[in-house]
This record gives structure tokens, C-alpha cells and sequence, in this order.
């Protein structure tokens, strides 16, 4: 086994990680759900997330009363029920997930998402895993005209997202589907729980590059 990596086991169904394979999940008690993947012991560096946009800063807490907000603070979609379930709009640096069964229409609210957001004056970056930039278009003639905020990418691999990302820094990247994408030091399949949680989780680059000087790890 590679140095700073384990094997550990997956609950398909609720994402339960065990060290050991079980009949049955403790979490959902689903039987027969575990899969084995290999995951990263490295640590993170005690810097994190805050540390990294600033470097050599010490954190340090902040009063609650200290921290101020702006009626802009959120990016409305144009889409009543959408923009109400968002608790009114969507937060600059929030991952929000959409779900729902094949066929619901999904995609199809995202691009209309894109839409208003575009017209807005954000600069949107939709991501395409699952179709052609041809058949994102023919959805897109069918909801109406679009503006030249949005850019679209047909892409899985993590490593290419994330550096297009850096290199545009779109306000809003939408990713269809999360459980298309894949990172190729992860050894399990697109739409495991340990590759849907690489995607979720994604950091930059200039991060990235640390880890894996010191430990090879999985992407982020």
C-alpha cells in the first residue's frame, strides 16, 4: 500500500466509512453496501482554507457583531421558488446541490439559473459531463437567448476543471453532474463516494501541488 494512504470501506447508500467491510450499514442498516476504496491519512496543514487565501496570516476569531453584510451578499436567480428555497439567493463560496430523479429537469433549471445570473452581469461557467456543447444549445435555443457571460466546458477530469477554473474565475460555475466528474488518483469509479466527495470538495491548484510534494494524496 502506497505511504499515507489506507483502505478503508464506503456505505454506497449513506456514505458510513468503516474501517472494515460490514454485512450490514450502522447508519442507513442497508445490507450488502460497503465498497473499498483507498484514501489519504495525510492531515491538512493547520493553516486551512483561510490560511491558504492568506498566507503567513495567523487566524484568528472574530466577533459575530464585528462582521458585516451587504444587501448584495446574495445572488438571486430570478426564479421565485428557487431563490426562496436558497433562503434568498445563492451565497458568494456556497455549494449547493440539486437533486432529483432522471428526466426531472434539472439540467434544464440550471441553464435557465445560468441564464438569469448571465443577464445579472455574473460571469457563469456551466460544466458539462454528461452532454455535447451541441445539446446544451439546442436546450439553451429552447429557453431563449443568452448573453456572453456564460461559458460552457464539456469536461470530467478534475485536474482541467480546476485549472479552467482558476484561469477564467467565473462568480458562479454550475457542474453537471457532480458524479460525472473523476480525480485519476483516485482509483474508484466517477460517482463513488470517494470521488463525488474529491469533486465537492475541490481546492486550488497552488494547494493541491503541496500535497501532493509531500504525500501524493488524492485531489481536492
Amino acid at each position: 500500500m502506497l505511504k499515507n494512504k489506507k483502505t478503508v470501506y464506503f456505505c454506497q447508500e449513506c456514505g458510513y466509512e468503516s474501517s472494515k467491510w460490514m454485512g450490514q450499514c450502522p447508519g442507513c442498516k442497508a445490507w450488502n453496501t460497503f465498497v473499498e476504496e483507498t484514501v489519504s491519512t495525510k492531515k491538512s496543514s493547520s493553516s486551512g482554507s483561510s490560511s491558504f487565501q492568506n498566507p503567513g496570516k495567523r487566524p484568528e476569531p472574530v466577533r459575530l457583531k464585528d462582521i458585516s453584510l451587504s444587501e448584495d451578499e446574495r445572488r438571486l436567480t430570478k426564479i421565485g421558488e428557487l431563490d426562496r428555497v436558497l433562503g434568498g439567493g445563492i451565497v458568494p463560496g456556497s455549494l449547493v446541490l440539486v437533486g432529483g430523479d432522471p428526466g426531472i429537469g434539472k439540467s434544464t433549471l440550471l441553464l435557465q439559473v445560468c441564464r438569469n445570473l448571465a443577464e445579472n452581469g455574473n460571469s457563469v461557467l456551466y460544466i458539462s459531463g454528461e452532454e455535447s456543447l451541441r445539446q446544451i444549445k439546442l436546450r439553451a435555443n429552447r429557453i431563449g437567448t443568452f448573453n456572453e457571460n456564460l461559458q460552457l466546458l464539456c469536461e470530467t477530469n478534475l485536474d482541467t476543471v480546476r485549472e479552467v477554473m482558476e484561469r477564467k474565475k467565473p462568480d458562479v460555475a454550475i457542474v453537471d453532474s457532480i458524479q460525472t466528474m473523476f480525480d485519476e488518483e483516485i482509483g474508484s469509479a466517477p460517482g463513488s463516494v470517494s470521488q463525488v466527495r474529491e469533486s465537492t470538495t475541490m481546492r486550488s491548484p497552488r494547494r493541491r501541488a503541496r500535497s501532493r510534494r509531500s504525500s501524493r494524496r488524492q485531489c481536492s
